[in-house]
């Protein structure tokens, strides 16, 4: 038991990390591609760019890995490639190594068709049993994949031939192919390179992606070179690529200024609308959802209703955005944003501060006064963002706030014991399944707010399984109106998947959760 809590705690902590998601319809769209930033004209070949990311991924194998800008995305879409992706902008569709992921059966079953000819950078096939083996490591609780979420809806994958594979899934999921390709289940890895074990394949990690692994120094850089393999000549454009990791938003955006760095992997809405200012190519990823302070429901204070709803009315969210992100930050008025197709005009909260000290000194006078520790992170802004909340409670009466900070694994941990009052939680996603059935059905382990509600429930399985937008859009506007009900957590921002560019960057393409393509980059000479 506690091997398999290590495990989840693992899986959970990552997926939290990611603000990850999907997106809706079936796997039947042929885009053109990503729409990509930078300077026009013709890409240059050649060169060295230097890419600054803020963190370092523990292993290379796809496995442990996450796709999404502020961990791992780059770096395996370096060396792995990509299935397919999806535009930023309009999420249009579109194959890059796959052929087409389809289903006829509205999601109960999907067909993926692979590209003839792929080549692992050994020489050795990327086939739909090497697709097969990477799916099913994902599906195996035992490696703690942070998609086991996305990769447990499938109940079988089955070979047909070398070019064709045929998933089942547990139910119907019509959205499971935008689902995928958000997770590291969209990079293919050699079985045989994997067979011979963690440390080996760290050292010579194996994938059919544009780049292959020179060299790597763990928390100093990652050394890229090109895949001369690679299935979509002339792509990669860049000869190399040195990857650092920088977990501090004012030096990567002082690295870029200085010319130490090409582009930088960023999160940081003051440092991106800075760099903006400045003239250099920016690019953000639009989500929905957001970071939201989880009240644990299951303990005092917080068991009662009235204490979640005083901490809600009692916050404003302008006052903690200047604070933590200088009024940079996309503030979380409704569950999805106003471009979203499932966009409901109900604000999830608002800020009302004769109500907040109404309901406070009521708890009081029960002899119930509203006392907790809000756990932050070590980042500054978790940190900032603990204070500020501290600070404009500090202004009400029978209310009191301690911090503890923790580092991110240790606050996991106390998420998933339930043992916290108050911490800094994400559901960013850009469709909603399965982001928040993880982090608000009744019985995800993800559900750290402990929330028990047989509507909302229903709701989720409803949004999960329509095949319609307006009947999706019917289930998710049940969900945000029991979300506003039962006051699990505050939201407070919008994820912020973004990249800072020099000048003379061109092709920078995002795709999913801000998953920067390499493949696209060039540097005008």
């Amino acid at each position: 038991m506690a091997r398999r809590a290590r495990l989840l705690t693992t899986a959970i902590a990552c997926c939290a990390a990611l603000t990850l998601g999907a997106a809706c319809g079936g796997g039947d769209d042929t885009g053109a591609g990503p729409t990509a930033s930078g300077p026009t004209g013709a890409p240059v070949q050649g060169g060295t760019a230097q890419v600054l990311q803020i963190r370092e991924p523990s292993s290379m194998d796809p496995v442990t890995m996450t796709n999404a800008w502020q961990i791992s995305g780059f770096v395996g879409n370096a060396l792995y490639g990509t299935l397919m992706v999806n535009d930023e902008k309009t999420d249009e569709l579109s194959y890059t190594m796959a052929e087409s992921f389809d289903t006829t059966d509205k999601g109960a079953t999907f067909t993926l068709k692979l590209r003839p000819g792929l080549l692992f950078s050994d020489g050795t096939p990327l086939d739909a049993e090497a697709v097969k083996v990477n799916w099913d490591r994902h599906r195996d609780p035992a490696n703690a994949s942070p998609y086991l979420s996305e990769a447990s809806l499938v109940a079988a994958t089955e070979v047909v031939d070398a070019t064709t594979l045929t998933v089942r899934m547990k139910a119907p999921t019509p959205s499971f192919p935008r689902a995928m390709l958000t997770t590291s289940m969209n990079w293919i890895a050699s079985p045989a390179a994997l067979a011979k074990g963690r440390d080996s394949f760290d050292r010579n990690p194996v994938g059919a992606g544009p780049y292959t692994l020179r060299s790597w120094t763990r928390q100093d850089r990652i050394e890229l070179t090109r895949n001369t393999r690679y299935h979509d000549a002339p792509r990669p454009y860049l000869d190399a690529i040195t990857v650092r990791t920088s977990n501090d938003a004012s030096q990567r955006y002082n690295t870029l200024v200085s010319g130490g760095a090409d582009v930088v992997i960023e999160t940081n809405a003051d440092s991106l609308d800075r760099a903006a200012d400045a003239g250099y190519t920016t690019d953000v990823t639009p989500l929905n959802g957001g970071l939201f302070l989880a009240m644990n429901m299951r303990r005092a204070p917080f068991d009662d209703l009235r204490a979640r709803q005083a901490i809600a009315a009692a916050i404003d969210m302008d006052t903690l955005n200047l604070a933590v992100y200088n009024g940079a930050g996309k503030t979380v008025d409704t569950l999805f944003s106003d471009s979203s197709p499932l966009y409901v005009d109900e604000p999830l909260r608002r800020t009302d501060k004769a109500t907040a000290q109404r309901l406070f000194d009521e708890l009081a006078a029960e002899g119930k006064p509203v006392e907790f520790t809000f756990t932050a992170y070590t980042t500054s802004e978790m940190k900032d963002t603990a204070e500020n909340i501290q600070a404009q409670l500090s202004a009400y009466k029978n209310v009191k706030v301690d911090i503890r900070v923790v580092d991110f694994p240790e606050a996991t941990k106390m998420g998933m014991a339930g043992d916290f009052d108050m911490l800094v939680w994400s559901s960013s996603f850009v469709d909603p399944d399965p982001r928040v059935w993880t982090a608000f059905r009744s019985d995800s382990r993800g559900n750290f707010p402990g929330v028990d509600d047989p509507q909302l429930d229903e709701a989720l399985a409803t949004g999960r399984t329509a095949t319609d937008t307006a009947t999706r859009k019917a289930a998710y506007e049940t969900f945000q109106q029991r979300l506003t009900a039962l006051v699990p957590g505050v939201f407070t921002v919008r994820a912020n998947p973004g990249l800072m560019a020099a000048k003379d960057v061109g092709g920078v393409t995002q795709y999913g959760l801000g998953s920067l393509l390499p493949d696209q980059l060039w540097i005008r000479k």
